[in-house]
């Protein structure tokens, strides 16, 4: 997979680039990321990338020119990062893995000219309901959420267990020592029964979601292990 991503900023994905998870993923070859500097595509000797609104305000807007002189040596599906696009979602994210090619826009300022988004932007995305002083860490987190689904990055099993993959939020994780100043890790964890420890996990999940996410149960399709387990739980919150 190939991801490129247009920024005014691009010494700010350095150490993304260069550390951990997406780091061995790029040398191994599982995927590409293209970080292009918009101001290389500026014709003026200032390089200037951006410019008052038209109509008076507050702040600047990126230009239109270089960005879409950007774009003509990229390919793919053009998503552009703004508070205004639809929320980022772990469904989204099972989509735009499939893509071989996507184009992320990292808006600065006041956003870019609204005449490319009008004409070459396929989909804005939003990471949440705030605001970044650029989108440049939005495009780190949705190139993270995709790249760690490509397969051969991480293990299968490892994310199929992720919040919200398959629909749920994760269940709690323990490790080495199994006691430490009294604080134990639960029995059924080291008890080697792996038909219960699944149990458990699914229990734990199920539970964390009922207390934590709810909304998320709303529509689920409930197999007849999680309808009884559920019910263990809600008579535990009773009593």
């Amino acid at each position: 997979m190939k991801i490129n991503i247009l920024t005014l900023f691009p010494k700010m994905f350095e150490g993304f680039l260069n550390e951990s998870i997406i780091a061995r993923a790029i040398d191994a070859n599982l995927v590409e990321i293209n970080v292009i500097d918009i101001r290389n595509f500026c014709n003026d000797k200032h390089k200037q990338a951006d410019d008052i609104p038209f109509g008076g305000g507050a702040g600047m807007v990126m230009k239109i020119e270089p960005i879409l002189a950007a774009l003509e040596t990229v390919s793919g599906k053009i998503i552009y990062t703004s508070p205004q696009g639809i929320t980022l979602n772990q469904n989204l994210v099972n989509v735009l893995k499939d893509l071989k090619e996507i184009t992320i826009i990292a808006g600065h300022y006041e956003g870019i000219d609204e005449r490319i988004i009008e004409t070459k932007v396929d989909m804005e995305i939003s990471i949440g309901d705030f605001v970044l002083t650029g989108g440049e860490l939005a495009a780190m987190v949705i190139s993270d959420a995709i790249i760690r689904l490509v397969p051969g990055v991480i293990k299968k099993e490892s994310y199929e267990n992720d919040s919200f993959f398959n629909g749920l939020l994760d269940y709690p994780h323990y490790t080495r020592p199994a006691e430490y100043q009294g604080l134990k890790v639960p029995e059924v964890l080291i008890s080697g029964n792996h038909k219960k420890i699944d149990e458990w996990r699914l229990k734990e999940s199920l539970k964390r979601t009922y207390l934590r996410r709810k909304d998320l149960l709303k529509n689920r399709e409930f197999t007849k292990l999680e309808i009884k387990l559920l019910k263990e739980i809600e008579k535990e919150l009773i009593e």
